[in-house]
């Protein structure tokens, strides 16, 4: 119930417009967000990558109304890329693009606006050696989001995907995308869904989760595991293992701030371990979701908006 009713709070504009007007404090930025500039980006980049470990940036920003929003984020994204081309992290560091931000819902047109402008972003990511991994936002944007993958991986075939296990649809997406060459991010989902599209209980969830990994783990894909739970990480390097891929075969995947020590940990173990890294202004969104996967970091966030220091 109360992932129910967090994830609910994060489409609250009421509570979001009194929220983001609160000051950042500094818990809530070092532990979960990188900053709030490319330059916060770039530093909590280098520190992850010499630590071992590799990165996919977010730029914070979602619900984009308007086509200069829309264009804002693409200059930040473009603007991102650019800088992690010079400054040498991009063979360790890739992007993830959320179609949102740069205009899926502006009307009849948003699919296309929001095509173009992911297109740029790619061509500057192809441009400074990376990738670009395209989130997957709540159910009704799927099939929008596969139809623009599948028109730039026409051209820029190493686009990540991004499948969210408790969708009820999921395991027949994961078989369409389990193919050569397809990266792949595996995750159980954030947003709040329907029992009509998704699974909704913990049990049903983890399960469709495994399902989903094992359609992955046994296709000519780049599978890409994104979970902080010790027992779906053992399952996935069972899996990784039974299926005769190498640990340069696929990948984990978590959050920056969760579980720091078990993502160092991987990584030593000579496991490719990727930290999905926000940065922006735009953090009401995220932090809400997040407080919903891991009810336990609700303390520090809530400490951390009422402060007033």
């Amino acid at each position: 119930m109360l992932r129910q009713a967090l994830l609910g709070l994060s489409r609250v504009e009421a509570i979001k417009s009194a929220s983001v007007k609160l000051p950042i404090t500094r818990p809530v930025v070092d532990r979960f967000i990188a900053g709030e500039h490319t330059e916060d980006a770039l530093t909590v980049t280098g520190q992850l990558v010499a630590s071992g470990l590799r990165v996919t940036i977010d730029h914070l920003g979602e619900d984009t109304t308007t086509i200069d929003q829309a264009d804002a984020t693409t200059v930040a994204y473009l603007d991102l890329l650019a800088a992690l081309g010079s400054a040498g992290l991009a063979e360790h560091a890739e992007v993830s693009l959320k179609l949102s931000a740069v205009g899926q819902f502006l009307g009849r047109e948003g699919e296309s606006v929001a095509l173009e402008n992911a297109r740029m972003i790619s061509i500057a990511a192809r441009t400074a050696g990376t990738t670009v991994t395209l989130d997957m936002e709540d159910h009704t944007t799927t099939d929008s989001t596969l139809a623009v993958l599948a028109e730039l991986r026409k051209e820029f075939p190493d686009t990540g995907a991004v499948i969210q296990a408790y969708l009820h649809r999921s395991e027949a997406d994961c078989r369409a995308l389990a193919t050569a060459g397809s990266r792949v991010r595996l995750c159980k989902g954030a947003y709040r869904e329907p029992g009509s599209v998704a699974f909704t209980e913990r049990q049903a969830i983890d399960k469709a989760y495994v399902r989903c990994a094992k359609i992955l783990m046994a296709g000519d894909g780049y599978p890409m595991l994104a979970t902080h739970d010790p027992r779906l990480i053992d399952i996935g390097a069972e899996l990784a293992r039974r299926f005769g891929r190498g640990k340069d075969d696929f990948e984990f995947q978590m959050l920056h701030g969760i579980r720091p020590t078990e993502q160092l940990r991987l990584a030593n173990a000579g496991h490719r371990m990727r930290v999905y890294l926000p940065y922006g202004q735009d953090w009401y969104g995220y932090m809400v979701r997040r407080m919903a996967e891991k009810p336990a970091n609700l303390g520090l966030f809530v400490k951390s908006l009422s402060s007033r220091k």
